[in-house]
């Protein structure tokens, strides 16, 4: 049986739509990962998308409030941000939970290439951290 990880941020646009698709895309046999956001954006940034893609990884998510979790169970939660971490919702249950405050791409400023870049190097901070946060 699959385990399952919430990936929580605030907008839930960028850091935890990435940590999900890298999940499922890359550990998918083992972990079954959504992600949701305390205050949703409604949209999934472009250029998350985009640096997902550059690693293969196809993704369709859309920017989710935790609410919509309010009956599921976790085995783990991994807050990606600070203020995510803090206003970590007492009823995600009796599962894990663990805190990787990521730097948040969104307000990159610069060319496209320059912003895209810090998509990026967020995307790789992020893969290479989460087999051992899967691990906590």
């Amino acid at each position: 049986m699959k385990r399952k990880v919430l990936f929580l941020c605030t907008g839930n646009s960028c850091r935890s739509q990435m940590a999900e698709a890298i999940v499922n895309a890359r550990l998918g046999e083992e972990w079954e990962a959504v992600s949701a956001g305390t205050h949703p954006a409604g949209y999934v940034h472009p250029k998350a998308v985009q640096a997902l893609a550059e690693l293969g990884i196809e993704h369709h998510g859309r920017s989710k409030s935790a609410d919509e979790f309010l009956n599921d169970h976790f085995d783990l939660v991994i807050t990606v941000c600070d203020s995510a971490a803090e206003e970590c919702p007492a009823w995600l249950g009796p599962g894990r939970r663990v805190h990787a405050g990521f730097p948040d791409p969104f307000g990159a400023n610069g060319s496209d290439e320059e912003v895209l870049a810090v998509y990026r190097a967020v995307r790789d901070d992020i893969a290479r951290q989460i087999p051992q946060l899967l691990l906590t």
